[in-house]
């Protein structure tokens, strides 16, 4: 079926391995108005991560404020040097809102009845690709992320100030933009180590809780599938020697994460579990494999941002390969 090719599993796994071409898939007219819904929010993902890699800080302006709290002219540089910043931050949280209703538009083309997990990727495969695409981003914005601890500093300075300044009933112009209830919601996004991920597991929870007629199985069958499209395409030297240019490869990882971590906060079970439809075992070995710089970031979102690793459940050998 185009480009999602059934491979034969072998006896000894039952979990499902399919080629999914990442690289070309096209939607067709039943997927046109969920794709061109997806793309219009896709399509400004690269100036996001642009902005974030771009992202300098003003550490040095908001130390040399505190230390001379007497001298004006310091504390209005480093006003000058926050407030573009804070527009900056406000500009990111507002995409992750439109990513999050983004993917809950794909899961619901992706799990609704009549058809199965299985039988909706191979039918919509331009879907899959931009949920895969949804993940890639995901994860690499949140590399990012951690990698920048000017940001919570920056948004700090800016919220005391705020503060200070409403005391003095002083009004600042920033304030139509970036409101107090604003300014909440921020801050408890920019305090989650990975904030991107944090929202697309929020929003797979809501729904799943929301859709009450649609069993649980038919998302986190659709997020099994995916983690096995990966695995398959990343351990199959037949496939890879397809992809026309070695960011497939990482992209395939990360999405394969992504998957796993969104599986683990949905299944009430999680990843780790025996019962786990998700092949952990063979997940994490395929990124072992791979380059150390390339999994790293990887490997630590699979420690430190799934939810049920740390459970009794988790087979000991699986703990160890992540240690």
């Amino acid at each position: 079926m185009g480009n999602l090719l059934k491979v034969l599993t072998r006896d000894i796994e039952n979990y499902p391995h399919f080629f999914l071409d990442f690289e070309n898939a096209q939607p067709t007219e039943g997927e046109r108005e969920v794709w061109n819904q997806v793309n219009s929010v896709l399509q400004d993902s690269e100036n996001i991560l642009t902005g974030l890699q771009s992202y300098k800080g003003a550490g040095q302006e908001i130390r040399d404020a505190i230390q001379n709290p007497n001298d004006f002219m310091l504390q209005e540089r480093a006003w000058n040097s926050v407030c573009p910043l804070v527009i900056k931050l406000k500009k990111f949280y507002s995409f992750s809102l439109r990513l999050e209703e983004a993917l809950q538009s794909l899961l619901e083309s992706l799990t609704c009845p009549p058809f199965t997990p299985t039988q909706h990727l191979e039918r919509e495969q331009a879907l899959a690709k931009q949920f895969a695409e949804i993940l890639h981003f995901t994860l690499r914005f949140d590399e990012l992320k951690m990698r920048i601890p000017a940001i919570q500093n920056d948004f700090s300075y800016y919220r005391r100030t705020i503060s200070r300044n409403r005391i003095n009933n002083m009004n600042l112009d920033i304030e139509s933009e970036v409101n107090n209830e604003m300014a909440n919601r921020m801050s408890l996004f920019y305090a989650e180590a990975t904030p991107m991920l944090k929202t697309l597991s929020t929003a797979t929870t809501n729904f799943v809780t929301e859709n009450k007629t649609l069993p649980l199985e038919n998302t986190t069958d659709c997020l099994s599938t995916m983690a096995s499209v990966c695995k398959v395409m990343l351990e199959t030297p037949e496939y890879t020697s397809r992809f026309s240019s070695e960011d497939t490869l990482l992209f395939c990882m990360r999405v394969m994460v992504g998957v796993i971590i969104l599986y683990d906060h949905v299944h009430p079970n999680g990843a780790f579990n025996k019962s786990s439809k998700i092949d952990m075992k063979g997940c994490i070995k395929v990124l072992k494999d791979q380059p150390a710089d390339n999994v790293e970031g990887l490997l630590n979102a699979l420690k430190f941002t799934t939810k049920h690793l740390n459970d009794e459940s988790t087979p000991k050998n699986i703990r160890t390969m992540l240690q």
